[in-house]
């Protein structure tokens, strides 16, 4: 039987530089964290304002590797928050804290319940999320990635244009894939993701609560993610 840690104090870090989505990554987190969790969070201000394609991908990894290496106190655990991972295994390797991301702990968590699908509003980070999934050993359980079509910060510019774009992929992807549980794709998201849960067809993952949860695991058992 485990039992719940001594408070603890992890760090969220925002891969793109936008600060009022870190805000919005941070209310997200809290909310899934159990009282003796304290969650504090940062932003990547020598990334992208948002991570697109691989470019940027590369870019945000250099940047969070850079402030990692600067950075002598990462408290209890580490949370990163942007949906490819970027710098996750370097981190890993580095910090003798757990480290997660919420990419992999949200396909993870879809994985687990059945066939699973993965929304995109950064088109050009599609083959980019194909390729982590399958290094996770989870290509076989992902039926699709489908993302929208308008430019990103457009789109996610407009909090009810978002939802909509979103609703409307949930859907088709759990009619036309037989999707069991759908992921949706990025941090920034995770006010959207919130507001169509209750709506949805299946489950949906929300990618950040799904970060603190498996971190939330690690620590209880004082292993590492």
């Amino acid at each position: 039987m485990t039992t719940a840690p001594a408070q603890r104090s992890v760090r969220l870090i925002n891969p793109n530089s936008d600060s009022r989505a870190t805000e919005r990554m941070l209310v997200a987190a809290r909310a899934a964290a159990p009282a003796w969790l304290r969650i504090e969070a940062s932003t990547t201000a020598a990334s992208p304002r948002l991570i697109v394609d691989d470019a940027g991908s590369a870019l945000a990894t250099e940047a969070v590797i850079n402030d990692a290496n600067r950075t002598k106190d990462h408290g209890d655990g580490v949370i990163l928050s942007a949906f490819v991972d970027p710098g996750i295994d370097h981190m890993r390797k580095h910090l003798s804290v757990p480290v997660v991301g919420i990419g992999e702990s949200s396909m993870r968590e879809a994985a687990a319940i059945g066939r699973f699908a993965v929304l995109m509003t950064t088109p050009g980070l599609i083959d980019c999320v194909r390729r982590y999934a399958t290094a996770l050993g989870l290509a076989d359980r992902m039926v699709a990635i489908p993302g929208t079509t308008e430019d990103p910060q457009t789109l996610m510019a407009d909090a009810d244009r978002l939802v909509a774009a979103l609703d409307e992929l949930i859907r088709r992807t759990v009619r036309d894939d037989g999707a069991e549980a759908v992921v949706v794709g990025g941090g920034p998201l995770a006010d959207a993701a919130r507001t169509l849960a209750p709506t949805s067809p299946v489950p949906l993952i929300e990618p950040v609560p799904a970060a603190v949860r498996r971190l939330v695991a690690a620590l209880s058992q004082d292993g590492v993610a």
